[in-house]
């Protein structure tokens, strides 16, 4: 569903969205597919992909205090493109819509992303992949530490509609286009409308 923005049919309205994107946020709750769904769209867009994770967390799982990642986030939107992904409003609120020009919000049903936090998790374990900065997941601290993903996961199903429309109402701008993607499949559908578009202004 498009918000903040005029309705637009067909090809028409992917073409006129990839030619206005330059600045964009890509939201949602864990297991949303953020990190994925931003880096085809970065590179589609010919842009840098930053994640917010990546600028949080550093190597031994320790985490930037606000401050430390308010600078960090700050440095990376004075750019002019990007997309980024990740939220963390806790430590920086709104902070990267300031410069966005759209918002992609994956606001996909929560026993979808929990299965994919479940299957994610145990892979990432099992094949001891390295993560940013040098981190590693164990099933260990997923599922039975005090910060467990897996808990988390659970916490931030609690009223996460109802806080991303009310984030929505106090950050958004009338300059800002914000897509709101209910399914997966219309993800993917809007992502390949803005891959052929993005070759088409290219080409």
């Amino acid at each position: 569903m498009l918000i903040g923005a005029p309705r637009l049919s067909g090809w028409q309205t992917s073409l006129a969205m990839v030619r206005g994107m330059r600045r964009v946020s890509v939201v949602g709750t864990v297991g949303s597919g953020k990190s994925t769904f931003a880096r085809a769209l970065a590179a589609r867009l010919n842009v840098p992909y930053v994640e917010l994770d990546e600028l949080n967390w550093g190597p031994g799982w320790i985490q930037a205090s606000a401050e430390e990642l308010r600078n960090r986030v700050n440095e990376k939107i004075a750019g002019d493109a990007w997309v980024i992904d990740g939220n963390y409003w806790r430590k920086i609120s709104g902070l990267v819509w300031t410069r966005a020009d759209t918002v992609v919000w994956l606001d996909l049903p929560w026993p979808l992303t929990f299965i994919r936090v479940l299957r994610r998790t145990i892979r990432r374990s099992l094949s001891r992949a390295e993560l940013f900065n040098g981190n590693r997941e164990t099933l260990r601290e997923a599922f039975f530490s005090r910060d467990s993903l897996w808990l988390f996961a659970i916490r931030a199903a609690r009223g996460r509609r109802r806080i991303g429309e009310q984030r929505l109402a106090q950050f958004g701008r009338a300059d800002l286009t914000v897509f709101r993607f209910r399914s997966q499949a219309d993800a993917d559908r809007w992502l390949e409308s803005a891959i052929l578009d993005a070759r088409r202004s290219n080409g």
